[in-house]
Parts: C-alpha cells; sequence; structure tokens
C-alpha cells in the first residue's frame, strides 16, 4: 500500500475529496465557453479563499538615497503600510535610459531565509553582505538577477514581502513562549542570522493560525502586499504600465503564481522553481513547503497550477528544475498539462512555455537567460 504525509487518510482525501477529474471550477470542465466568462467566476471563488486584507491606495514612496553604480541608476526606497515597519525596496534601471521603460517586479525567495527579502536578488551599489553572496552563488549562479534583467533595459523594482527583511517579525515583539531561541540581529551577526531563521521557521504555523483567525490567509497578505508595490511601479513617470512583467524563484515563483493569475496588469510572468499540484502537496511533499502557499477550501474549486492559468491569454513561463527535491517530476509534468490545456482551450497555447532543466531548485545563468528572452518577446 502507498505511503503519504499522513498515512491512509491522504490517500482517501486525495482521491474522495480531490477527485480524479477536473477541479469544480476548472475550465478543463468545459462548463464555459470563453476564458473571460471563466475567469469572472473562478477569480472570485479564489479571493474568497485568500480574503486579502485591504491596504488602502498607492503608498507615499520615499527615496532614501539614488545613485549610479555598474551602469545602473539605483533607488533605495521605503513606504508605510497601514501595518508593520516600513516595507523597503530598490529600483533599477540602466543609467542612460531615456522615457518609459517597460517594468518588472521582481519576487525574492523564501528558502527558509526570513532575514533577507530584497537582497537576495538585488544589489544596491554598496558592499553585499557575506549572506546575500553566499544565498547568490547557492541559487542565482552567483548574481543578483535584478541587476542583470535591468542592464537588459528595464525598470526593475523588489521589495521586501511580509514577514521578510524590513517586514520580518521581530522576535523583541513575540511572547517569550513563542521566541524559540530567535535573536534580532545585525546584518553581519551570522550566528545571529541564523538564529533568527530559526525561529522564523517555527513561528510560521503560529502565523499561519493567527491569520487564519483573523479571517485572511497567507497569500491573502502577502498579494496585497505585492499589488501595492506593483502600485508603486507602475506609478512612476520612467514605467510604461502596460508592459510590465513579474517573476521568481520558489517562494517568488509561488507570489508570482498569485499575483500573475489574479491581477491583469501583469502582461508577462515567469514562475520558476513552484509548479506542482495540491495533489503533491496533500501526499508528498507537505513537509518541505511553507504555510504561505495554502487558500483552504480553493482544492476543490482549481487546481494550484490553475491560479497562473486564471491569466491566459496572457503571456507565462514556467521553468521547473527535474531533481528539484521540494516536487516530483510527475507532478510537475501533470501541472505543466494543466496550463497547457487550459491556454489551448482558450485559444492561446503560443502564449505559454514551460521549460524543464538539469539539477536542483534554482534560478541559474541558463534559466535567466531563457527569462529574460520571454521578457524581451513580450514585454519589448
Amino acid at each position: 500500500m502507498r505511503k503519504s504525509m499522513i498515512g491512509a487518510y491522504g490517500l482517501w482525501a486525495a482521491d474522495t475529496v480531490l477527485g480524479k477529474g477536473p477541479a469544480r471550477l476548472s475550465f478543463r470542465t468545459g462548463k464555459w465557453r470563453t476564458l473571460d466568462a471563466w475567469r469572472r467566476v473562478a477569480r472570485k471563488r479564489v479571493l474568497e479563499c485568500i480574503a486579502p486584507v485591504d491596504l488602502g491606495g498607492t503608498p507615499k514612496v520615499r527615496v532614501e538615497s539614488s545613485g549610479v553604480c555598474d551602469g545602473l541608476y539605483i533607488e533605495r526606497l521605503s513606504w508605510q503600510l497601514p501595518m508593520g515597519r516600513r516595507t523597503e525596496a530598490v529600483f533599477l534601471k540602466p543609467a542612460d535610459a531615456q522615457g518609459r521603460l517597460p517594468g518588472i517586479l521582481g519576487r525574492h525567495d523564501h528558502s527558509g531565509k526570513k532575514y533577507l527579502g530584497w537582497r537576495k536578488i538585488a544589489r544596491d551599489g554598496g558592499s553585499a553582505w557575506q549572506v546575500q553572496e553566499k544565498h547568490q552563488k547557492k541559487c542565482y549562479g552567483g548574481v543578483a538577477w535584478a541587476n542583470e534583467v535591468a542592464r537588459r533595459g528595464y525598470a526593475v523594482l523588489v521589495h521586501d514581502t511580509f514577514p521578510f527583511a524590513s517586514r520580518r517579525v521581530r522576535v523583541a515583539d513575540v511572547l517569550p513562549q513563542v521566541q524559540y531561541g530567535g535573536v534580532d540581529p545585525e546584518p553581519g551577526d551570522l550566528a545571529g542570522f541564523n538564529a533568527y531563521n530559526e525561529f522564523a521557521g517555527l513561528h510560521e504555523h503560529i502565523m499561519a493560525k493567527s491569520l487564519f483567525c483573523a479571517g485572511t490567509t497567507w497569500p491573502g497578505v502577502y498579494l496585497a502586499e505585492d499589488q501595492k508595490a506593483l502600485d508603486v511601479l507602475c506609478a512612476r513617470p520612467d514605467v510604461d504600465a502596460r508592459r510590465v512583467g513579474c517573476g521568481g524563484l520558489s517562494g517568488g515563483g509561488m507570489r508570482t503564481t498569485y499575483l500573475a493569475g489574479l491581477d491583469d496588469r501583469i502582461t508577462c510572468a515567469v514562475c520558476v522553481g513552484f509548479m506542482t499540484t495540491w495533489r503533491e502537496f496533500l501526499l508528498d511533499k507537505c513537509y518541505t513547503h511553507t504555510w504561505m502557499i495554502y487558500a483552504p477550501l480553493l482544492p476543490k474549486d482549481l487546481d494550484f497550477p490553475e491560479i497562473i492559468a486564471l491569466r491566459a491569454p496572457l503571456a507565462t513561463m514556467v521553468q521547473n528544475d527535474i531533481d528539484d527535491m521540494l516536487f516530483t517530476i510527475g507532478e510537475m509534468r501533470r501541472a505543466d498539462r494543466m496550463i497547457r490545456d487550459t491556454y489551448r482551450r482558450g485559444g492561446a497555447v503560443g502564449q505559454y512555455k514551460s521549460l524543464y532543466y538539469p539539477g536542483p531548485h534554482k534560478f541559474d545563468l541558463a534559466m535567466q537567460a531563457d527569462a529574460f528572452d520571454w521578457f524581451d518577446e513580450h514585454l519589448k
């Protein structure tokens, strides 16, 4: 008998509750004649399930610093949302750029490192932190991919999202019972950095439960914060709001799935290293993943890949790592078929591309080259 994360209960839930056919609101059921008609119904249900918080209008942005470094004009930005400390962000574009540029909202990953946010994928011209360099070497081929894509003629914004970096939960702010030996370190304190990240990982289930008790979800919070960052990017006079893309690895791919699936301002999306099915999470891989994924009740209505498929016929690329320990290749391919079938039924098969790469969980230089070419094809 096959084993699962919760034994025979998991197999029963997968076969009986989820079932083997398309979910109730899947476009693949054939109930809707057009993508637009389907999208109105399915998006409404996704939003009901994730229950986004209301963060008001476009935040007032403060420029903390600006300058030119290595051919890029770079701004350090911040803005205040209704809760928590100020959101910190970095904006990059070619130093000699003129007029309105296509924009990209870069999404940092999760990776169990909540002390870092935008610094995982960008550099601001100053000295890089040791942990920043190490992370970029492991996951991104040793480069800050936000800087690299900016060099190709893009206006790029990368922000910290809840609960990472500037938006992280401080150990000093929580009850002693749930501090788990964590500390609030300075940037150069490697031991403190590791202790904070261990605390933040142990704190995730408490965060998720608390958000459920508040009538919202983790996707509902980060979608709202990501949409405020998108507001900031689209409001800039040097950005063409009609040509905006987004993308990211891992947790950044997860956030890309929700934002790109639910906000049509994203005209081109690249989801990296985060595409599978609810069945995968249920049976095999929930122990490897963050609480930030889950939208209670939604799996009976839409499978996970169908969230990003809600953007059809807009341009979408999914990049998969064949040896990614976070997923099984079978469910990556099944997710691929769900998205591809949605685009095919909607008459937009050419707007979707899925690629597979050898190696573990990463967004390396070869993957970046393909992703940047996809942005060029659809945003320039």
